[in-house]
């Protein structure tokens, strides 16, 4: 192993497995907010010097690439990148069986530094080798992509494979196997493999469920159905070539079919939600467990924008190593965050004219709205009356909306709300004009984040897990416009770090229609947003400071890893 590493890998005592992780802004290997988080999640492991591996798949073609045609319309191409150009291929080979066949599984290392150059392994599960059939040569070449044998497939490639992998790179000591989200839920079904095999017996008894509960971590990250990977028996025997005694067991099925949340929940020692309010969800959800709640937060380092950073640097030494120290921007003169802001809103405004060719003004509200394209969501909240939203931009200085955000391939609903929302800007008076940023990733979410006035987000609730862009947003003085759900139900101070949209719901459905948000979305902007901006500049650089100071010092990834070392690792 590089000894730049600085632990030994045989010495990493926690493995996180994830099957997405956003690695560097240029590489395609996530989606979204999951392998966002879990990539900020690795970072911060670096920043705290906690002994952590990451584990996660090669996606030689990533997720997709996005782009958006002259009516709307998105459509889909492969994001190829040359993994050689930035990891080291290992030596180990593994094999797991799939559908009656061998497939050898060998693993590229590719190092994620801290703040203080702290190095962390990140290993790329590859199946893509000359061993292979072709077909099972490109089992992990795309994310999210494929049929339901083909997700199975890779999910026993990271789980399974992913175990076999680290007892083969000499991670013998690994104490904790933190699984994010249910699709690696497969590496406790191989690590009752092991225990079984080690102790000689043939079957699943309570103390071999003890010892794989003792040494696993579930985090379940979403209440929406379809993001409970769930398997038909016929499925599984397309896949996995034996119904075991592990299998049989019943603690890898759910109303007859193979669950890997429900795998999860049975073989962990520490199940825990996103936010609050997600923690009390999953509770009413899977009512017989028992399930904590540690918020989400996002690296502040990788984060905050150049502009805001230089700022810090100067203000707040070790910002960057501690982002607790984050609270005492409360110091910064106001004029100091209202400048660094109006350059970084500067850089995104220039984007937008080299994208679009059209001018913005420096000086109009500028609203962000970026997340995946879907119908719960709800990209589409704000033009639920244009008349009205119209009145609000004219009687004023102008809103400009920049949005972005990609739908699931497979996701027709979520790509006519992309169209919706492009065909609606084709429509609007001068005083209200908005443009759509294709193939939103790491890169294009920094320059928004940094770069609008405020950040606007509205989830039905409460089936906003817990979202992690408007903390990104905080970290740049930027406040947030939101529906009461996930983490801004602990991150919203009304008027002091931005404003909610609607009451904080108890319900599961509780605006089928959206007319009583959209109405409080409409009243916020004209009544609090608006008037703040144009005739209060003082007042609004005042929210600013404590968008960074209340929630950028508590929203971040060294606070939510420090409460996963004491409640989840220790």
């Amino acid at each position: 192993m590089p000894a730049e590493l600085g632990i030994p890998i045989e010495q990493r005592t926690i493995a996180y497995f994830s099957m997405e992780i956003a690695l560097a802004p240029a590489l395609p290997t996530y989606s979204g907010g999951l392998g966002v988080l879990a990539g900020d999640t690795i970072r911060a492991a670096a920043d705290l010097k906690v002994p952590m591996v990451g584990v996660t798949l090669l996606h030689r073609k990533g997720h997709f690439h996005q782009d958006l045609d002259d009516d709307g319309w998105q459509h889909e191409s492969p994001e190829a990148w040359d993994v050689h150009q930035h990891a080291e291929e290992l030596t180990p080979r593994v094999r797991v069986r799939l559908a009656g066949r061998d497939v050898q599984i060998r693993a590229w290392q590719y190092v994620i530094r801290g703040c203080f150059e702290q190095a962390m392994p990140v290993l790329l599960l590859d199946v893509d080798l000359p061993e292979n059939q072709d077909n099972d040569r490109r089992l992990t070449d795309r994310l999210y992509i494929g049929d339901r044998c083909h997700r199975l497939a890779q999910e026993v490639i990271l789980g399974v494979g992913g175990v076999r992998m680290l007892r083969a790179l000499g991670l013998s000591r690994t104490e904790r196997f933190h699984m994010n989200e249910g699709h690696a839920a497969l590496l406790a079904a191989e690590l009752l493999r092991e225990h079984l095999l080690s102790h000689g017996k043939s079957a699943v008894d309570e103390e071999a469920i003890t010892a794989v509960r003792d040494q696993c971590v579930f985090t379940t990250h979403t209440p929406v159905p379809s993001g409970h990977d769930r398997f038909s028996q016929d499925q599984i025997r397309a896949v996995i070539e034996e119904q075991s005694a592990l299998e049989r067991s019943g603690l890898f099925e759910h109303e007859g079919m193979l669950n890997l949340t429900y795998t999860g929940l049975n073989l962990s020692r520490y199940v825990n939600g996103v936010a609050k309010r997600h923690g009390e969800v999953s509770r009413h959800m899977f009512a017989s467990y028992t399930i904590d709640a540690i918020t989400n937060g996002v690296h502040a380092a990788t984060w905050t924008g150049d502009r805001m950073a230089r700022v810090f640097d100067e203000h707040i030494p070790g910002w960057r190593g501690d982002s607790f120290n984050l609270r005492y921007a409360a110091g910064i003169p106001l004029e100091v965050i209202a400048s660094a802001h109006r350059q970084a809103k500067r850089e995104l405004l220039d984007r937008i004219e080299i994208q679009t060719g059209t001018t913005w003004d420096p000086h109009a509200l500028t609203v962000g709205f970026a997340r995946r394209a879907t119908a719960y969501k709800r990209p589409t909240l704000l033009f639920n009356n244009m008349e009205r939203l119209e009145q609000i931009a004219r009687q004023n200085g102008g809103i400009q909306l920049v949005f972005a955000g990609k739908a699931h391939p497979d996701d027709d609903v979520g790509k006519r709300l992309i169209q919706e929302i492009l065909r609606s800007a084709k429509r609007l008076p001068d005083q209200l004009r908005l443009v759509y940023l294709p193939d939103y990733g790491v890169e294009l979410a920094r320059c928004m984040v940094s770069g609008v006035d405020v950040w606007l987000n509205t989830p039905r609730p409460p089936l906003e897990a817990s979202g992690t862009s408007g903390m990104k947003a905080a970290l740049n003085g930027v406040p947030s416009l939101s529906t009461l759900d996930g983490w801004w139900l602990e991150g919203c101070i009304e008027g002091i770090t931005g404003w909610a949209i609607g009451p904080e719901y108890q319900g599961m459905d509780p605006d089928p229609d959206d007319r009583d948000d959209a109405e409080s979305l409409y009243s916020k902007l004209e009544h609090d947003v608006v008037p703040l901006f144009y005739n209060d500049s003082a007042g609004f650089n005042q929210v600013r400071r404590h968008c960074i100071a209340l929630n950028g010092s508590f929203f971040n990834t060294h606070r939510m890893l420090q409460e996963y070392v004491v409640r989840a690792y220790l």
